[in-house]
């Protein structure tokens, strides 16, 4: 079983925070997390607000423990309400179903993890994270 290494996800936050440079993109901030959920590595850009760390994190966890985006997980908020809000509170509140959370898989299409961005829109954030995925050699599932 394959394992997202430090190495691959300091070059994640590393690709990501460049390429919201090169956007011009609001101050970012980015975790990764492993497939099982854990931190793997995290940075938060100067300027950047209070409760990003909760922000991208939640983004994060959201991808990993569904499988799915959080652009997926949006749409999901959008067209069951009631079942999004029970997941959160299920979650305890760890949970942030909007776009920035893509899950990171190897060339095997093996999950390893997930980043999660905030700090612009959530389509900026989104991009930004495809952007350091690829840039680390693995495949963003949006």
């Amino acid at each position: 079983m394959a394992r997202l290494t430090l190495d691959q996800a300091s070059a994640i936050i590393d690709a990501t925070l460049a390429k919201g440079r090169e956007m011009g993109l609001a101050p970012l901030t980015v975790a990764v997390l492993d497939d099982g959920g854990n931190l793997k590595a995290f940075k938060k850009q100067d300027g950047a607000s209070l409760m990003r760390f909760e922000i991208a994190t939640g983004k994060a966890w959201g991808a990993v423990g569904f499988g799915k985006s959080t652009r997926v997980l949006a749409g999901v908020a959008a067209d069951r309400p009631a079942f999004m809000t029970s997941i959160i509170a299920a979650s305890g509140g760890r949970l942030v179903p909007v776009p920035g959370g893509v899950l990171i898989r190897d060339a095997a299409n093996e999950l390893l993890g997930a980043v999660g961005v905030t700090g612009d829109t959530s389509d900026n954030d989104e991009s930004a994270a495809v952007a350091g995925i690829e840039a680390a050699g693995l495949v963003a599932e949006v």
